[in-house]
């Protein structure tokens, strides 16, 4: 069987890209045959429709998220989920990442992922929290877009190259930075590396 999931966090989030509508649309489009809908906080590890979801799961089941965040928030839990369900015999397809499997490959995207979801969702209630206090001590005060970490352009550009040989448009679906950052900081790497070894050539 191949089944899919679909969480909302809250009635609000039905408004956004997350939308169950949305979510259950890109499923079946991937061709799940079964869909499983519910809304509770990603944080929550009561679920009761995924947790009935993985106790039905079989060898050979397949089941799809349309992101990694709509069943795994956290690093740890995320890894171990996905390898659990792996171990079983149950393919995990996350849309926006790819089928994930036991290639060597394959387990470097999905923890470098999951960072990134962890990391994008401690950002977010970061600004929530801090950003309202400045702006209203600070009229006027527009808050831009978080500076990505030196750390996480890193691990994107090193999906670029060899052995990930992934393109800019995965890396940019897989990492939620943009093609156009992406081609600027590798860009920037490259001309850092000619200039080094000219300098030592020196």
């Amino acid at each position: 069987m191949i089944y899919g999931y679909a969480r909302v966090s809250s009635a609000g989030q039905k408004k956004d890209g997350n939308s169950l509508e949305a979510q259950k649309t890109a499923l079946e489009a991937a061709g799940a045959k079964k869909i499983i809908e519910e809304q509770f906080t990603g944080t929550t590890t009561n679920r009761p429709a995924f947790t009935d979801l993985l106790e039905k799961l079989q060898t050979g089941d397949t089941l799809i998220v349309t992101k990694l965040d709509r069943f795994a928030r956290t690093v740890t839990q995320g890894v171990q989920l996905i390898q659990s369900l792996i171990d079983k015999g149950i393919t995990v397809n996350v849309l926006n990442m790819g089928v994930m499997d036991n290639k060597p490959a394959n387990k470097l995207i999905m923890t470098v992922m999951l960072a990134f979801a962890e990391f994008e969702r401690d950002m977010i209630v970061e600004r929530t929290q801090e950003g309202k206090r400045v702006a209203k001590q600070q009229p006027g005060y527009r808050e831009g877009r978080p500076k990505i970490p030196k750390a996480q352009i890193e691990l994107a550009l090193s999906l670029l190259e060899p052995p990930n040989n992934k393109s800019y448009n995965e890396v940019a679906r897989m990492t939620g930075i943009s093609k156009s950052t992406l081609q600027r900081r590798m860009r920037e790497k490259k001309a850092n590396e000619i200039v080094s070894v000219f300098v030592r050539s020196i």
